[in-house]
């Protein structure tokens, strides 16, 4: 396929697209029926990113893995972080571990949505996983939610044998505004000299604050996460320097102008998101820079799409191939 299609800075080019008629089939119904996401009434937004997380209350958890939460305390004056494990019953020895951002456009979003998922990655791959709950704009902008995600990760590495896990395999990884915490978090480990994750696992990760991408302008349909909503977010989570040079690259990746050490990396995301062309570049420009990436690009897919309906083709190859990267960059 072609390769990222960047605007004119000075002239917006905007592609339309036939959402309806490019989407996988078995999509077409909850596209038809999914409720237009506005998040300019940010109360109302996460109200709905609540019903969200109530609902998956509903499924019982998995008698065959445990929950445990934890509460790590933060860094100089920043406040405790909640994370929670999942681990396979019966596997109390050190196990591999994923350090897991859920999604939410920096704005919402809560750890129960993924429980379910967070349980399948536990049993199928091995490992444990180790989910965050990271503070929120615009109360808690930039740098708060890359803090709380930075502190996790180290407390694992440091705390290997507390954790009962693995140092020599903790891989990070996340979905939406979450993956682009986990690639922040990567650049912060490399930056900082201290250690280098397995794996950045990035599930069509929100990486470029610039609105600068064809496919950026051209999702617009208020039932996808769309450009409107992509910009509100940047600006609560960017605060005053949203739109400026002062945005670092741990709040947008894209911004780097070094990827080369980063973590071998696993990176997809649908054809019909947002976040396409910044994906793809982002991987493109980690394989210039020497970084093994393993690049997916899902046909008729948009941004959530194993979450719409998870039993679709689509979703459980997706499934598939994430758990099998997983299973790759931990094995020894």
């Amino acid at each position: 396929m072609a390769g990222p299609q960047w605007a004119d800075s000075a002239e917006e080019v905007i592609v339309d697209i036939d959402i309806r008629a490019r989407l996988e089939p078995e999509m077409v119904a909850t596209y038809d029926a999914a409720p237009p996401t506005d998040v300019s009434n940010i109360v109302a937004a996460r109200e709905g990113s609540a019903r969200l997380a109530e609902s998956t209350k509903a499924v019982p958890p998995d008698p065959a893995v445990k929950r445990t939460d934890h509460s790590i305390p933060g860094r100089g004056d920043a406040p405790s972080v909640w994370v929670r494990e999942y681990r396979a019953v019966g596997h109390d020895e050190p196990l591999p571990a994923l350090l897991w951002m859920h999604g939410g456009g920096h704005i919402m979003g809560h750890i129960e949505t993924d429980d379910v998922v967070m349980e399948h990655i536990a049993k199928a791959v091995g490992c444990a996983v180790f989910s965050v709950d990271w503070r929120r704009a615009p109360e808690h902008p930039y740098p708060a939610a890359i803090e709380d995600s930075h502190t996790s990760v180290l407390a694992l590495y440091e705390r290997a044998a507390e954790f009962r896990i693995d140092p020599r395999r903790i891989a990070v990884g996340g979905k939406s505004s979450g993956a682009g915490l986990a690639a922040g978090v990567a650049l912060l480990l490399r930056d900082r000299g201290e250690f280098t994750p397995r794996l950045q696992l990035l599930i069509y990760p929100m990486l470029d604050d610039r609105d600068a991408t064809v496919s950026a302008r051209s999702i617009v349909d208020p039932r996808l996460w769309h450009r409107d909503a992509n910009n509100t977010a940047w600006r609560h989570y960017l605060g005053e320097a949203y739109g400026t040079d002062a945005v670092e690259a741990y709040a947008a990746p894209s911004r780097a102008a070094n990827l080369s050490g980063l973590p071998p990396t696993f990176l997809i995301v649908g054809e019909l998101d947002l976040f396409l062309d910044e994906d793809i570049e982002y991987a493109q420009r980690l394989l210039q820079a020497g970084v093994p990436t393993e690049l997916h690009v899902y046909a008729g897919a948009v941004h959530g799409f194993e979450t719409r309906l998870p039993d679709s083709p689509i979703a459980l190859q997706f499934e598939r191939d994430r758990d099998e990267a997983l299973r790759r960059a931990f094995s020894l």
